[in-house]
């Protein structure tokens, strides 16, 4: 080396920031100690989130001020003690906030990566640190934190808390410590850079010695990443500066919000309120379904001029966004990176350019895009997908597909796939401001689709109900995620919700919905305030082998904890206290309960419970799915709690078999019907179904072996069954004959046998056609058999009623006999004699000649939908729903009189005393509900009434009230005790249980 030659001095981290950010501040002054932020800010915080909503003004002293505390709302104090903190900080420190927002807001720290740390590893760090023997009661806790205390209840399901609560008996420290912010900084940052144990450990045993027992729990909420202080990222970005929140929706970047926003006095300029290239963004993200889809039309119709709306699938896969920029380093050369909707970076997966061998994706988009294209941001969404199968793969294999992509590209295996919906910059221009139409016209002129690598989604215009209902059913056949509706007049909306973009699931239409009666084979603890009872439980399927020497197993089904009220659970501990176990993973109950994963022993359950000794319950699900996470390899989407079923017990669950043949009936009839209703002049061409369809048709079904409740329903009647049952279940024609039988019936084999016999037919067959030439006699469908069985088992204790005839309940009536038949429904075929299900009261809307009215909202759109936003955001992140989210969605109207002739609501009678519909009414509005001032209202999803308060004759009235309202859906008759125990629960019982039927 010549001697002239100068060697440039290593640069330090803070060099290199200050040339990224030039303009960053620095603080004149230490950071304050770490015990400063949960002094006055977590604690404070914590405490008025616990305060309710509206609180009596304490007498004021004379001369005190009229402006009082008590008077503010809960979010103004809580602006007020950020505002108090940041001020604070801003006179003793600086103006770099930075440091604290990292342990303020760690949930939005992107520069520091995931610790790779949860409870159970922090669990026995600490007995570790704190030399306590995994035997103890402490040690127990600890390590079994979602378990009840061994000797109290107490912080069970809060691990943080319960951390606090063992760490207060053997402290290192009652005063608070001496760390500093930075310093804690520092520390973490260690922690996140190992993954290691032994390198862990001495940092959190510094932590325990350095810190009182309340600062260590905040530490581990912040390592954990879940604060509960009660205020949002939202408030703290507003009081931090006005622009604060539209930067981090365009940047992702805590870092950037707090250094490049430090003065609350300048704003942001108006070329970077855009987004960037290679600069991670806050993507638009799809508004939650409305009950209606007549409301989700008219929304996306603002002109009769322009009523097209677009239809496309939604993908099951992860959101990604991907930019490309040219690459001055190769000639032609182009580099690339990719960031989920998470803001996590997802570059080195599916590469940094086109010659990047470890690219599983860009490295196959050399001639993707045409040349003129020198930049561009494309906003879609990573699939895995299956070459052998040409169809897509579950969410789950994406990262193995990729990883795999690597190693070998050019094998036929699963493979990672961009689908591209949406360009937002092009050859260094923001677009988001022009409509998705012209970006869609956009993105096809520029781009050159790989096939099955890298492709643009496809899309259907719309402009009706029908094409979407139609396209819903398509999706729920192939088992797909749902549907996606957009306006294709709509500008991109960072960081937002909102009506230009709704997703249509199937799990989301009750139609789709259904019960399964399963038998509860395990217990899971749960947190918050189920913390120290089972929460949610694993459910089985019965293994269909009487001759076995282990008869009493089941396979592991699903994971059920939703629509349990408190006394559901009092009833389950009632029926099954002293039977549970605890689970060992090393001594698995194998002969009693079989899990998936062999020794990894997947959704192994706390504690577990002898099928013999445990109790069937009903269960709601959307659809059924494959899922490897579970011994049946499939698994219940979204199941919910109906009923407890006392009047079964696990020998009369529902087992494998049944399960399978129900499913494969319920395929078979959706294939049917999809061939049926197609009523174009066109032949069809029916479609292959490639995965499980959703299950329907099982309402409250016995096993296979079980045919309905003997009685005498059918005492002294003849019948002569000629054909099998499709609906409203399937049964042979055997099956069917036992049914007659079982209930007092006799069957013979012709309709000359013995006179006046109940002749019964589903289908034209030739026995059939040879029987209608005679024209003497009606034929009854054998769906009027099963109602009469059905109704009579929900009249339990009441004289056998055999029920009249109705149209839908006959194949073939006589001349000059249908006025006895029309006799027993309403003009609307709503029954007189039978309980009338949610499928046929649907049927009887549609059938009406309705005006359909638009309701008027007097809520801010913009400022609902941001609210909404947020709040599904913390929820997608863990946390429990918040209890002013429990109705969001539903609109009720609550009946207080009876209905008058023109069913708006009002009467002449007198009004009564309507307290506790009041009191039912602003619950509601608490928790999010719309609520309608009229029956008239097209997308009234509940109408709540007191029975109390209402006759028979004021019920009967308001049935038929709602039978001639506009709209398609029927809503759910319910009373307020509905209203009131899903408030005191959490959670959306099941409206059947609540149902107004005198």
């Amino acid at each position: 080396m010549d001697s002239d030659e100068i060697v440039p001095e290593p640069r330090n981290v803070e060099e290199d920031l200050d040339e990224k950010y030039p303009n960053r501040p620095h603080n004149t002054a230490p950071t304050l100690p770490f015990h400063e932020l949960y002094l006055n800010l977590f604690h404070p915080l914590s405490q008025i989130k616990k305060k309710p909503a509206t609180t009596a003004p304490a007498k004021r002293k004379v001369g005190s001020s009229n402006k009082s505390a008590t008077h503010q709302s809960p979010y103004e104090l809580r602006r007020d003690v950020i505002a108090r903190f940041i001020s604070r900080w801003r006179k003793e420190v600086g103006n770099d906030i930075y440091p604290a927002f990292r342990l303020i807001l760690p949930d939005k720290d992107r520069d520091r990566p995931m610790y790779g740390m949860k409870e159970k590893v922090i669990g026995k760090m600490l007995v570790k640190i704190m030399k306590i023997n995994k035997e103890s009661e402490d040690g127990y806790n600890l390590l079994n934190w979602k378990l009840p205390g061994q000797s109290s209840t107490r912080m069970a399901g809060d691990f943080a808390g319960r951390c606090y609560d063992i760490l207060s008996k053997r402290p290192m420290r009652t005063e608070p410590g001496d760390m500093s912010i930075e310093e804690v900084n520092e520390k973490l940052d260690k922690l996140a850079a190992t993954s290691k144990e032994d390198e862990q450990i001495p940092i959190m045993a510094e932590f325990y010695r350095r810190m009182n027992p309340e600062e260590f729990m905040w530490l581990i909420r912040i390592i954990l990443r879940q604060m509960k202080v009660g205020a949002t990222e939202r408030t703290m970005f507003h009081v931090w500066h006005p622009d604060a929140e539209n930067l981090y929706s365009i940047s992702s970047s805590l870092r950037r919000v707090c250094w490049e926003l430090h003065d609350p006095n300048i704003r942001l300029e108006a070329e970077d309120r855009g987004i960037a290239l290679m600069q991670c963004f806050q993507p638009q993200l799809a508004q939650f379904q409305m009950h209606s889809f007549d409301r989700m039309v008219s929304r996306m119709q603002p002109t009769e001029e322009d009523p097209v709306f677009w239809i496309e699938e939604k993908l099951d896969g992860e959101r990604m966004q991907l930019h490309m920029a040219p690459d001055d380093s190769v000639a032609g050369g182009r580099r690339f990176a990719s960031w989920s909707r998470k803001a996590k970076e997802y570059t080195y997966l599916y590469g940094n350019g086109i010659y990047d061998e470890n690219g599983a994706l860009t490295r196959h988009l050399k001639d993707a895009f045409v040349n003129e294209v020198q930049s561009v941001i494309l906003d879609g969404e990573m699939v895995t997908w299956d070459p052998e199968q040409d169809a897509p793969v579950a969410f789950g294999t994406l990262k193995t597909a990729a990883l795999a992509e690597q190693r070998n590209p050019f094998t036929n295996g699963p493979r990672p796939m961009f689908r591209v919906f949406d360009i937002l910059y092009l050859n260094g221009k923001d677009i988001t401001k022009y409509t998705l139409r012209d970006r869609r016209k956009a993105l096809q002129r520029i781009l050159r689709p790989v096939h099955r690598r890298f492709e643009i989604h496809p899309y259907q215009e719309a402009t009706t109900t029908t094409e979407v209902e139609t396209c819903l059913r398509n999706v729920v056949a192939e088992a797909s995620e749902g549907l996606v509706l957009k306006n294709p007049r709509s500008q991109y909306r960072l960081n937002e919700r909102h009506d230009d973009w709704m997703k249509v699931k199937p799990e989301y239409m009750t139609e789709f919905g259904e019960s399964l009666d399963l038998v509860i084979v395990g217990g899971y603890y749960g947190q918050g305030h189920r913390g120290g009872n089972l929460g949610s439980f694993l459910c089985g399927l019965r293994v269909d082998n009487p001759n076995s020497s282990q008869p009493e197993k089941c396979w592991s089904f699903c994971k059920v904890g939703g629509g349990f009220t408190a006394a559901d659970y009092q009833e389950i501990r009632h029926h099954t206290d002293g039977k549970w176990m605890k689970w060992d993973s090393k001594k698995p109950p194998t002969e009693f309960i079989e899990l998936s994963g062999g020794d990894a022993q997947h959704e192994k359950p706390d504690m577990w419970i002898k099928p013999s000794d445990s109790v069937v319950i009903c269960v709601k699900a959307a659809s059924v799915g494959v899922s490897d996470m579970f011994r049946m390899g499939q698994t219940l989407r979204f199941p919910r709690f109906k009923k407890l079923r006392k009047d079964k017990n696990w020998k009369s669950a529902l087992s494998i078999q049944e399960f399978l043949d129900l499913k494969s009936n319920v395929e078979q009839e959706h294939r049917e019907k999809e061939f049926n209703v197609d009523n174009s002049r066109r032949k069809r061409v029916k479609r292959a179904v490639k995965k499980a369809l959703t299950i329907a048709g099982y309402d409250e079904k016995e096993n296979a072996q079980y045919l309905g409740p003997s009685g005498h329903i059918f005492d002294q009647l003849n019948f002569f069954i000629m054909t099998d049952a499709s609906y409203p279940e399937k049964k042979s024609k055997g099956e069917l004959e036992q049914l007659v039988k079982a209930n007092g019936g006799r069957i013979y084999q012709t309709n000359t046998a013995v006179p006046d016999t109940i002749c019964i037919a589903e289908r034209r067959t030739v026995k059939v056609a040879s029987l209608l030439k005679s024209a003497n006699f009606n034929i009854v469908k054998p769906s009027w058999l099963m109602d009469c069985v059905k109704q009579n088992e929900k009249d339990v204790g009441l004289p056998d009623l055999l029920l009249p005839f109705e149209p839908r309940h006959m194949f073939f009536i006589m001349e000059d006999r249908d006025e006895e038949i029309n006799i027993n429904v309403d003009p609307f075929n709503d029954s007189y004699a039978r309980d009338t299900n949610v499928d046929e009261l649907k049927e009887i809307l549609k059938q009406m000649e309705i005006n359909k009215k638009q309701s008027n909202h007097s809520l801010d759109p913009h400022t609902l939908h941001k609210v909404e936003s947020h709040i599904q955001a913390k929820i997608d992140s863990g946390y429990t729903a918040p209890c002013g989210w429990l109705f969001r969605g539903l609109r009720f109207y609550f009946s207080t009189q009876t209905p008058s002739a023109n069913g708006d609501g009002a009467s002449s009678k007198p009004e009564m005393d309507h307290t506790p519909i009041c009191v039912a009414r602003n619950t509601a509005r608490f928790a999010s509900a719309n609520i309608a001032t009229s029956l008239k209202s097209p997308d009234v999803t509940h109408v709540i009434v007191n029975p109390a308060t209402m006759s028979r004759e004021d019920i009967i009235s308001l049935r038929k009230s709602l039978a001639t309202r506009a709209g398609k859906k029927i809503p759910h008759l319910v009373s307020l005790d509905w209203v009131q125990e899903s408030w005191k629960n959490g959670t959306l019982l099941d409206e059947e249980r609540f149902s107004v039927s005198r």
